[in-house]
């Protein structure tokens, strides 16, 4: 019976999604419930269940409509966890809605849970030039100045916000935490790169926005290999500005384990993904996620810099892991949120 009501809203979830990704690419079709169409405000809101909702919020900066998810607190007045999704942006069953339990565990947390839409390959940063696949990105902008203070108005926020990533956001979210310093209370990154700039995490980040995200090229992100923009994007190289931030690290060592690495993870089982693509793909990138992790890790230990690292003996870059870590991790969110 469970679930059959999780596939009903998962389908549910999927239509209204739909509805709203196409609203967001229709040119000047949107209907209008707060916001005119070139002012950062919230466009239109749908209904998935009680609490659940797809609320579309103009951005400015994009000159678009985003689609973003929303869990309401159970009471008025409580702080916000903004989940970031991976290099899928979330379209495509790519997302925490879908390859997660994340929304049912945080439902009875009493926080409000935020899950923009779209942004994939993106590295959730402003681009400097447009991408001829991958469009107009200006998704730092979005997360750390317009959509905040639009969404928690609405949600009757406390003002106090954490955010938590995976693979590509997990780079993502220390960035929006290194450009704004002590505006979130708190960030998670499950298994992502903190180095960017050194060749290792340069190819890296070349491989998630060329060859698996089918840009045009990198250097429309953060320009030539090497550059200042390259550096400055860079959380290894900008560690000093997460003082004040609380930080939370996970990664695995990439070796195959169960529960997840086997036939039995459902995501395996209802075929998301492969068990050998996940195994002979995700153990190698895990590794090297592990490798800049630890580094980050000791990088914050030498700056006497706060952080708590889940460093994981076993496991694949793969959503049952980081299924695992936001249970994992729920405590220290919740701790610094208040």
């Amino acid at each position: 019976m469970v679930d059959t009501q999780r596939s009903r809203r998962t389908r549910i979830t999927r239509w209204v999604l739909a509805g709203a990704l196409a609203a967001a690419g229709a040119a000047g079709g949107t209907t209008t419930a707060a916001a005119g169409p070139e002012t950062p405000g919230v466009v239109s809101v749908a209904d998935v269940n009680d609490r659940q909702q797809t609320v579309l919020v103009f951005s400015a900066a994009m000159n678009r409509p985003i689609p973003v998810q929303v869990v309401r607190a159970a009471d008025r007045s409580r702080p916000t966890l903004y989940l970031l999704n991976g290099s899928g942006g979330g379209p495509n069953e790519s997302g925490w809605d879908v390859q997660t339990d994340a929304f049912d565990f945080l439902r009875d947390k009493n926080v409000n849970v935020v899950t923009p839409f779209g942004g994939s390959n993106s590295y959730y940063t402003d681009w400097i030039r447009d991408d001829a696949v991958l469009g107009h990105n200006r998704w730092q902008t979005f997360l750390n100045d317009e959509l905040p203070p639009i969404i928690e108005d609405y949600l009757s926020a406390d003002g106090n916000r954490a955010l938590a990533g995976v693979s590509m956001s997990g780079t993502s979210v220390l960035n929006l935490a290194i450009a704004k310093p002590g505006f979130w209370k708190s960030v998670a990154s499950y298994s992502g790169c903190a180095q960017t700039s050194d060749p290792i995490g340069h190819e890296f980040v070349r491989l998630t926005v060329e060859n698996w995200g089918g840009g045009q090229s990198v250097e429309n992100m953060w320009g030539p290999a090497g550059g200042p923009l390259w550096r400055a994007n860079d959380p290894l190289l900008n560690a000093d500005r997460l003082r004040g931030t609380a930080v939370y690290l996970s990664a695995g060592s990439g070796i195959p384990a169960p529960p997840h690495d086997t036939p039995g993870d459902r995501r395996v089982r209802e075929g998301r993904i492969p068990l050998p693509v996940q195994i002979a793909f995700g153990g190698p990138i895990e590794a090297a996620i592990h490798y800049c992790t630890v580094n980050l890790t000791n990088r914050l230990n030498e700056l006497d810099i706060p952080v708590t690292f889940d460093d994981r003996p076993v496991g694949t870059h793969s959503w049952g892991y980081w299924e695992d870590d936001l249970r994992v991790s729920w405590p220290f969110l919740a701790r610094s949120l208040g």
